[in-house]
């Protein structure tokens, strides 16, 4: 990270976010309720108190960033209002830019899978994506079994389904210049 960018870390997360993670007093509310807490390397409180004080290499490189599945349970339990999973989407984008390598290689190769099963059919199309994230994974066949039973319990379909707001989808991926 260069050296511009750790002076200002807190600043730029808190114009890119627009969370005002100040407010945090470290009520450890926002860790308390998180279901995954037990996969991060920093409690969400933990990583807050690291972006105020400027810690950029440490945040963008914990595997908590990429392990948040925006539930919302931190949000609306917390007494300040601080809308974790809105930082931590800027700070998966943020390591993303900078190419900061995820703790877990598979998480940010996960990460892109999704978003590009987004960009491309304008909502989630589960099979694609699982094609797209096994094959860049190169684990083809460890889990082959419970997929087939998957899509035989219809439980993933084959094919894309429509979605009529698939113009506008891709309108917002143009708009904001989304790369891989």
């Amino acid at each position: 990270m260069t050296q511009s960018i750790t002076d200002n870390f807190a600043q730029q997360i808190k114009k890119r976010s627009g969370v005002d993670f100040d407010r945090c007093y470290q009520c450890l509310t926002c860790t308390l309720s998180c279901p995954f807490v037990s996969t991060m390397d920093l409690q969400p409180n933990q990583l807050i108190r690291k972006i105020q004080i400027g810690a950029g290499d440490e945040v963008l490189g914990s595997r908590t960033i990429w392990r948040c599945s925006s539930c919302e349970y931190c949000v609306t339990r917390c007494p300040e209002e601080i809308n974790l999973p809105r930082l931590m989407d800027t700070l998966r984008q943020m390591a993303i830019e900078q190419k900061v390598a995820a703790g877990d290689k598979s998480i940010a190769v996960f990460h892109q899978a999704f978003i590009n099963g987004i960009r491309q059919w304008g909502k989630q199309y589960e099979l694609g994506m699982i094609l797209s994230f096994k094959i860049k994974a190169r684990d083809l066949f460890s889990d082959l079994g419970l997929g087939l039973k998957m899509v035989q319990k219809r439980k993933i379909s084959l094919f894309p389904g429509r979605n009529k707001s698939s113009p506008e989808v891709k309108a917002i991926f143009r708009k904001v210049k989304w790369t891989d």
